[in-house]
């Protein structure tokens, strides 16, 4: 069986590449990093350790690497391919799209094999946008064929991989935990089932649970942290502080999908405690400017914390503590990071309350836009007489 995997970094090496070699794939590896692309065809193994006491390791062999930029090999490989995953971040997407929308008019008139595409993204329907794209490189018929041949099942996906600091560019390490969880019922009939994958007929309520929990616990760390001066995301979580607002901030979000989703209380609050203990992990050094990068992205209406805070709202929970680690979100200034840059543009030229509303789309006159501006308020006056 092959696999072609888009995506050679951490992410894509230490979780994805990982689990399909072990359930027998030979994985092919896309990217646009020559040195690691060069890396993966010379070697051809690779080596994930876990952040662990026991620092377990497993030998990951029998891959390969394409150059994400040559179109006709990308074309050749999705052609070629049992399953195609993607670990790229859900703004790519779009840009490898046309190797795979190539790649599927090959597979039409080639094999006529059925092909399974699953976008690993931190994402809310990450296969179904991914599928969008690929069908606008394709004509109407291809697309009729498509729909018979390729299936796009949405994922969710958790796994927390640091910056790497390794003389082996190929080595990576990453924490014991990890789930991938796959839409069943857009699987087509005879997909062979990966061993480590939790496979769900309704994929909604883990695709929210996982963002509204991991992805705003994780960024609520980095924002709250960032006021206080904080580095990393371990130091961050060593003040008890930050633990009890990041804390207050997932019984918001959790409030949420224990009303919309059914899930158990008890249970929330022992998956809870254990994205908390994952942030508190020793053995991770996780970079606050890392976590908190791409602010914009994070506060825009349907990512981890504007999207609790108003499905919170509207089922009659307040999101005052959601509100605060927005409002600590516009503090966030990190010279490297585009999309922070951009943010204190706006910030400094139309005002925080003017910039509020453009990146959340939340209505001025609104109780949570309000909640917002009196945290931030709250923020500055703080910060000021600090």
């Amino acid at each position: 069986m092959k696999a072609l995997h888009f995506g050679a970094g951490n992410i894509g090496r230490g979780f994805i590449g990982l689990l399909l070699s072990r359930a027998g794939y030979e994985v092919t590896f896309s990217d646009v990093n020559r040195t690691l692309v060069d890396e993966l065809r010379k070697r051809g193994e690779y080596t994930v350790t876990l952040a662990e006491d026991e620092k377990r390791q497993f030998r990951v062999t029998g891959v390969t690497a394409i150059d994400g930029t040559d179109a006709d090999a990308v074309a050749s490989a999705v052609a070629e391919a049992d399953l195609v995953t993607t670990a790229v971040g859900v703004n790519v997407l779009r840009h490898i799209a046309s190797g795979i929308a190539r790649g599927i008019e090959k597979r039409i008139a080639g094999s006529g094999r059925p092909l399974t595409v699953i976008a690993c993204e931190n994402a809310i329907g990450g296969s179904t946008q991914l599928k969008e794209h690929v069908y606008g490189h394709l004509n109407e018929s291809a697309k009729t064929k498509a729909d018979e041949l390729v299936s796009f099942p949405d994922a969710a996906v958790d796994r927390i991989v640091p910056i790497q600091r390794h003389d082996n560019p190929l080595a990576v390490t990453v924490e014991p935990f990890y789930e991938w969880v796959v839409d069943s019922s857009a699987l087509p009939k005879g997909y062979k089932l990966i061993e480590g994958v939790h496979y769900v007929d309704n994929l909604t309520p883990y695709i929210e649970r996982k963002l509204f929990t991991v992805n705003t616990g994780h960024c609520a760390a980095a924002y709250l942290g960032n006021l206080k001066g904080c580095e990393t995301i371990q130091q961050a979580m060593a003040d008890e502080s930050i633990v009890a607002e990041v804390k207050a901030t997932l019984d918001e979000t959790g409030a949420v999908l224990v009303k919309r989703y059914g899930f158990d209380q008890a249970e929330h609050d022992a998956y809870i405690r254990k994205i908390i203990g994952r942030f508190r992990n020793p053995h991770l050094t996780d970079e606050v400017s890392r976590v908190g990068r791409s602010p914009i992205r994070k506060l825009s209406p349907n990512d981890r914390l504007v999207k609790p805070a108003l499905q919170a709202y509207e089922l009659g929970v307040s999101p005052k503590q959601l509100a605060r680690v927005i409002a600590a979100a516009l503090f966030f200034d990190e010279p490297e990071d585009p999309e922070s840059v951009a943010l204190q543009q706006d910030i400094r030229a139309l005002g925080a309350g003017e910039a509020v509303a453009k990146i959340t789309s939340i209505p001025k006159d609104h109780a949570v836009f309000r909640s917002i501006m009196d945290q931030y308020e709250s923020l500055e006056a703080a910060l000021s007489s600090q």
